[in-house]
């Protein structure tokens, strides 16, 4: 009987208990936790702003062991070190032919019931069901998800670095790979410089940028910044970041701006920084009902200015979660480093309290503790 922590409300704080797991069923594997990340969008579902079934066992940035494999999985075998995909990629759906299997049909379903392929959770907790989130619950010490969103690793990479593939780095440094159009010599800014926009910083770098404006309003997270690969250094309660974009670039903007946080203002001032003829990435979560306004005529007609989003930063979790795992041992990638405290697991309502404080990059669950 694992322990779990469950989000029994929106607002209330996460309970950590003992849950039932059933058995992995055809197409799903069991999972023995190594480490979870403590990612914002774990605090986005306690807040309200990102919608999902309650009660839940939350945590969705994780890696582990495959404990148990059921009927017909053929990618995974037990005892093999795995990355865990909080986006479900089947390979056979519209989107996933089509190139875009960080919209799967089939796994998006899933994520927004909160449960497995076939609808229905593995978890309880006496004798009623809880729901998990992105088909996951990392902060449970074992899990059951499908097969289809497990990444085999080498077993030499930690589990307290190889949970923040799942997540964080594939959605910063995804944005900049994959998402973005960033040429070799190209000024970027960033504005958000917690762990997502590290790897953001981290994937403009390897692309080729030559000039990495970070924008926070915490200088610790500026410092942080600087070590990831930024070239320059914005804080946001100086003065107007937009201004100060301008004024690094001789007036012209950026050739891409990294939207982080997922506010109206910042993404505003993201499309407002980007020089014509520019991109603004939308990586950041917002609330629903947030919307933006732009200036048709000018900027998207006459300046060419183009605004996309970035989920799960267009990642193809079985080519990208490779490359990046090869990146980390060649010594390109900074995966230790962003790893800013590890924590037990009844620590987790802690880890909120620092992230929204801005003390850390990526606070982590390690299970080994």
């Amino acid at each position: 009987m694992p322990k779990a922590a469950v989000c029994p409300a929106i607002n209330e704080p996460l309970e950590v208990v003992d849950v039932e797991l059933d058995g992995p069923k055809a197409g799903e594997v069991r999972v023995r936790m190594g480490a979870s990340g403590v990612c914002h969008s774990d605090l986005s579902v306690v807040n309200g702003t990102l919608l999902s079934p309650l009660p839940a066992v939350l945590g969705h940035e994780g890696a582990g062991v495959v404990d148990a494999i059921g009927e017909g999985v053929s990618r995974v075998k037990p005892g093999d070190h795995v990355v865990l995909s909080f986006v479900p990629q089947c390979g056979f759906c519209y989107m996933c032919t089509h190139d875009s299997p960080e919209m799967c049909e089939t796994g998006f379903l899933a994520m927004a019931m909160g449960a497995q392929l076939d609808m229905t959770p593995r978890f309880s907790r006496d004798g009623a069901a809880l729901h998990q989130m992105s088909a996951l619950g990392t902060f449970s010490e074992e899990l059951v998800c499908p097969e289809i969103s497990t990444v085999k690793i080498d077993s030499s990479v930690p589990f307290t670095s190889a949970a923040l593939i799942g997540c964080g780095v594939l959605t910063g440094f995804g944005a900049a790979a994959n998402t973005a159009d960033i040429a070799p010599g190209d000024t970027v800014a960033v504005i958000g410089c917690g762990g997502v926009g590290l790897n953001a910083i981290q994937g403009a770098k390897w692309k080729g940028a030559e000039r990495i404006i970070a924008i926070d309003r915490f200088d610790t997270k500026l410092d942080m910044a600087k070590q990831f690969g930024a070239t320059d250094l914005v804080n946001a309660t100086d003065r107007d970041p937009v201004a100060q974009v301008q004024e690094l670039t001789a007036g012209r903007g950026v050739d891409v701006s990294f939207e982080v946080i997922g506010l109206k203002d910042t993404v505003q001032q993201a499309f407002a920084m980007a020089r014509r003829g520019g991109q603004a990435i939308i990586v950041g979560v917002p609330k629903m009902e947030q919307t933006m306004e732009i200036p048709i005529a000018m900027e998207l007609l006459v300046n060419e200015k183009q605004v996309r989003g970035s989920w799960y930063g267009s990642s193809d979790v079985q080519r990208d979660v490779p490359r990046l795992v090869a990146l980390y041992q060649d010594g390109t990638l900074k995966l230790d480093e962003l790893v800013s405290r590890t924590i037990g697991l009844e620590g987790i309502n802690d880890a909120f309290r620092s992230m929204e404080a801005g003390e850390v990059a990526r606070s982590v669950v390690d299970y080994g503790i």
